[in-house]
């Protein structure tokens, strides 16, 4: 409907003449034409304010330190494979003396496009080779040395093991991270400071220019006792990596875009920031404390990396075998589920190929996984907020967007508020034992503590599990709890208003019936019938 303004009001009037036959109007006429006049001013004004209020309000201001794009994407991968393959495992050996005759490498069924394969179909969206170990034999045929693939019988010395897996991780869509090993064994210009950082930098020109894009360089710092002393020139080396593959992050026991986790077990600390002072931290001598747990204090963003080996060994040995999938699981949540990423060793065996059992372990890990996180049964929920930035419908902020499975979106508590809860009110009593809590970490880290609490039949909140911090993923798994109602609660943030991203509520039914299984027999439920039976089983059976 079209109103008529004031304006239009009056100047669809005549004028009014002493000699009309019409009568004057009256005072109570012209009262009625003001107040007719105010009312629609009153009402653009308002109108006006409806617009501006129908902005959002902007997002708060990230907290510092924050991720790079490169280390946001390596963080999203989660989990990536290691590939430890080299001279020591035709010698069953872990450590290369570098004199072993570069004849015993012969891998005749060698196939990377399987190594590859294997990582897709279990979940890993990154491999790392060891290029160059310990021993210093090459998988390229570099210029620099002879002691490599091209004086080995494989291929007849044509053979480039980083190139056939840098074409199958291509071609499969995997990311691809090369391991350079700074301690060299056979190179004899090691322990000639500028004459051996020369050469190594060499090296890792060729690898970084030869195969496409590189998205992580591993190195780290370690050496046997008693070898020669060596002065490495890391900021060379950091600079002419990010120079080359602008796309890599550098890890290292201090970084600079990802640090080792203080211990090769695969576990992370129960506090675990991403912040670190690089300054404390050095390549080989680092605090593995102050590794494992990060410095809330920390200037600098630099992840940890929790690297483990599938087996005892990190290279291939044919009297090991692999761990469990449920020790996987276990690694997972220590790892993972504590603001890591978990780096899972998986040696290929002689013949070039990852061994059968390895790969039964891994597809047994991946339909756990799959089994326990593909039903958050906090999406049955209604959810709400003790606050939400903005207006309380603002969707920009909203308590909906812990549901959404990205960190892009999240909620926002009102920054005037000092209570941050999220109510979830299911319509039916749900049974679970695990609590995920991710943050936006483009905006910096900022849970200290928090904690889960359930209403008990008394009507009462009572606490279900509490930990500290977050960051890109953090896992809580307890004692199965049956509720109708739950509160997550922050208790503590670095900064005002905490961001969460995604909130999960889950069953894991494998961990009771391994807990059950070893108060029982003692026996393994790493493919067991009731493993196997718990995989088919329909979500909706969650529900108690």
């Amino acid at each position: 409907m079209i109103k008529n303004t004031a304006t239009d009001y009056q100047q669809t009037q005549r004028p009014f003449k002493k000699d009309s036959k019409f009568p004057e109007p009256s005072s109570s006429k012209y009262t009625l034409i003001i107040l007719i006049t105010t009312i629609h001013y009153l009402e653009s004004q308002a109108s006006a304010s409806s617009l501006l209020s129908s902005h959002p309000p902007p997002p708060p201001i990230p907290i510092l330190p924050i991720p790079t794009s490169q280390q946001l994407s390596w963080q999203l991968t989660e989990m990536a494979l290691f590939l430890h393959f080299g001279t020591n495992t035709f010698t069953d050996s872990e450590w290369g003396t570098g004199h072993v005759d570069p004849s015993v490498f012969n891998p005749t069924a060698l196939n990377a496009t399987q190594w590859v394969s294997v990582a897709k179909e279990t979940g890993f969206s990154r491999v790392i080779l060891t290029a160059k170990h310990h021993d210093g034999f090459c998988l390229w045929p570099s210029e620099y040395t002879d002691y490599s693939v091209k004086s080995s019988p494989w291929k007849n010395g044509t053979g480039d093991v980083v190139k056939d897996l840098a074409d199958a991780a291509r071609i499969a869509g995997l990311q691809l991270g090369l391991y350079l090993s700074p301690w060299d064994r056979h190179e004899p210009c090691y322990g000639k400071t500028l004459e051996y950082n020369e050469y190594y930098l060499g090296q890792m020109t060729e690898l970084l220019t030869r195969y496409g894009e590189i998205r992580e360089v591993w190195l780290d710092g370690a050496k046997g006792e008693g070898e020669k002393d060596m002065e490495y020139f890391f900021d060379d080396w950091f600079s002419l990596i990010h120079q080359l593959q602008p796309g890599a992050v550098i890890f290292s026991d201090a970084g600079p875009d990802t640090r080792w986790v203080g211990d090769e077990g695969g576990v992370a600390g129960t506090t675990c920031w991403s912040l670190f002072n690089r300054s404390n931290a050095k390549i080989g001598d680092t605090d593995s404390q102050y590794s494992e747990e990060g410095d809330p204090l920390g200037p600098d963003w630099v992840p940890a990396e929790c690297d483990v080996s599938i087996r005892p060994g990190w290279f291939w040995h044919a009297s090991e075998v692999p761990k469990s999938a449920m020790a996987l699981l276990d690694l997972y949540y220590k790892s993972v589920g504590r603001n890591c990423l978990l780096l899972l060793n998986v040696p290929p065996n002689s013949s070039g190929l990852i061994s059968q059992e390895d790969i039964q372990v891994l597809q047994e890990f991946s339909e756990i996984r799959s089994s326990i996180f593909s039903h958050n049964l906090a999406r049955s929920a209604s959810i709400s907020a003790s606050s939400t930035r903005g207006s309380p419908s603002d969707s920009h902020y909203g308590s909906h967007n812990v549901l959404e499975d990205s960190i892009y979106s999240y909620w926002a508590p009102d920054e005037t508020s000092s209570n941050w809860i999220l109510y979830l009110d299911f319509h039916e009593v749900v049974t679970f034992n695990v609590l995920l809590v991710q943050e936006p970490i483009q905006m910096g880290q900022r849970i200290i503590e928090f904690h889960l609490d359930f209403l008990n039949e008394k009507g009462e909140w009572e606490l279900v599990t509490n930990g500290t911090t977050v960051g890109y993923k953090r896992l809580l798994k307890f004692q199965s709890v049956k509720t109708s109602h739950l509160r997550l609660v922050v208790d503590k943030s670095r900064a005002n208003p905490p961001l969460i991203s995604y909130l999960g509520i889950y069953m894991d039914l494998f961990s009771i019936f391994r807990h059950i299984s070893k108060l029982t027999s003692g026996s393994s439920v790493n493919g067991s019938e009731p493993l196997r039976q718990t995989t088919q089983r329909n979500s909706t059976s969650y529900y108690m």
